[in-house]
This record gives C-alpha cells, sequence and structure tokens, in this order.
C-alpha cells in the first residue's frame, strides 16, 4: 500500500488541494480550447480535483493512478452526469495502447522518476495537433513535502523540463506561474506547461 493510498480517505479535504485543483483547470482552460468532442487523459488523477474540472468541458477523460486508493475515493465521486474512467497502472511500465486529443495533469510530475520516458511515453497517446497541460511545482529546495518518500524532483527549472518536452516531439512549449502555495515556512511557485504534439 501507498502513502497515497494511506491519504486518499482525507485528501479531498485540504481547501488549498482542492482550490489549487481548480487554480490549475482555469487556467488550462485560458491557455486551451477544450471542446466537447475532445478525449482527454488526468495523469496521476487521484481523486479527480483536476479532472472532475476538466469533465465538464469535454466528452469523455479517462483517469490514471497507480494508487488503487484514490481510485476508490474517484470512484466514490463518479455520477453519470459527471464521470471518469479509472485506470489502475503505471504508463511507463505499461503503455496505454490509445490515443487521446490531449493529456492534462495535476503535481504529479515531481513523482515520475524518468521524464524521458515519460515524455517519450505521452508523444506516443497524444494524436496529432493534440496537446499537454501540465502543472507542477517551480523549482523548491526540498521543503514542500515533510516526507520526500516518492518523490524524485523538488520542482523544476524551466529551462530543464523545456529540454525534456522538446526532445520528446513536442512544440510551442509554454510554461507560466498560475499560482503560489502558501505554507507556514515559505511559498512554492506552480507552474503550468503546455505543448502541442
Amino acid at each position: 500500500m501507498s502513502g497515497f493510498d494511506n491519504r486518499a480517505k482525507e485528501w479531498d479535504q485540504k481547501d488549498r488541494r482542492v482550490n489549487g485543483a481548480k487554480t490549475i483547470a482555469k487556467a488550462i482552460e485560458n491557455k486551451i480550447s477544450l471542446t466537447p468532442e475532445m478525449e482527454i487523459l488526468d495523469f496521476g488523477v487521484g481523486t479527480g480535483l483536476l479532472g472532475f474540472e476538466i469533465a465538464k468541458k469535454v466528452k469523455s477523460i479517462d483517469g490514471v493512478d497507480t494508487s488503487e486508493g484514490m481510485l476508490e475515493k474517484l470512484k466514490e465521486k463518479n455520477r453519470p452526469e459527471l464521470f471518469i474512467t479509472p485506470l489502475h497502472q503505471d504508463i511507463i511500465k505499461e503503455p496505454l495502447n490509445k490515443k487521446y486529443d490531449g493529456v492534462v495533469s495535476s503535481m504529479t510530475l515531481h513523482h515520475v522518476e524518468n521524464l524521458n520516458a515519460f515524455f517519450s511515453e505521452l508523444t506516443k497517446i497524444v494524436k496529432d495537433g493534440g496537446f499537454i497541460a501540465i502543472a507542477d511545482l517551480e523549482k523548491e529546495n526540498g521543503t514542500f513535502h515533510s516526507d520526500n518518500t516518492g518523490v524524485h524532483h523538488f520542482g523544476f527549472d524551466e529551462v530543464e523540463l523545456r529540454e525534456y518536452v522538446e526532445r520528446a516531439g513536442f512544440r510551442d512549449v509554454m510554461i507560466e506561474n498560475i499560482n503560489t502555495i502558501t505554507k507556514p515556512h515559505r511559498e512554492f511557485g506552480v507552474f503550468l506547461l503546455t505543448a502541442k504534439k
């Protein structure tokens, strides 16, 4: 059982998480024209905080996560009129054989160890002309999490991240600050990366 499985039940009780996901969803909508024909993948969907916001604008949304506990919580929130299809798998070890109009992700990238493999996988599952919209932490000093188990990156340097994305074959890469998370000891910037295939 992962730490995320243990935390799933209380995950949605933090206003910071709920409001942060809404801020990310709004930033994505400002950058990307989401349409009712689109099929979207939410990578690291968790309990669906971002996914359910995006689902209101598109045809369908699949949510992939390695935490069974998080996906159980997501299933409890599913409704016929607002639904995310849960997928329990690691897409690098077990690739998806479906193509999407876009991939969205909120605060998951710093848990991905191999960024080359990850962005390479995204180029395979995003349709030509499709997009990625990934929100995560700007470079930080390792104090964002109280426990860094499973954290592979202390935020991201914009230049390095852009290189990973462009190397994988994406274009029109844009990275901009969209939010600040205030914790008692310091503030942490959140960026949104968007790119086209």
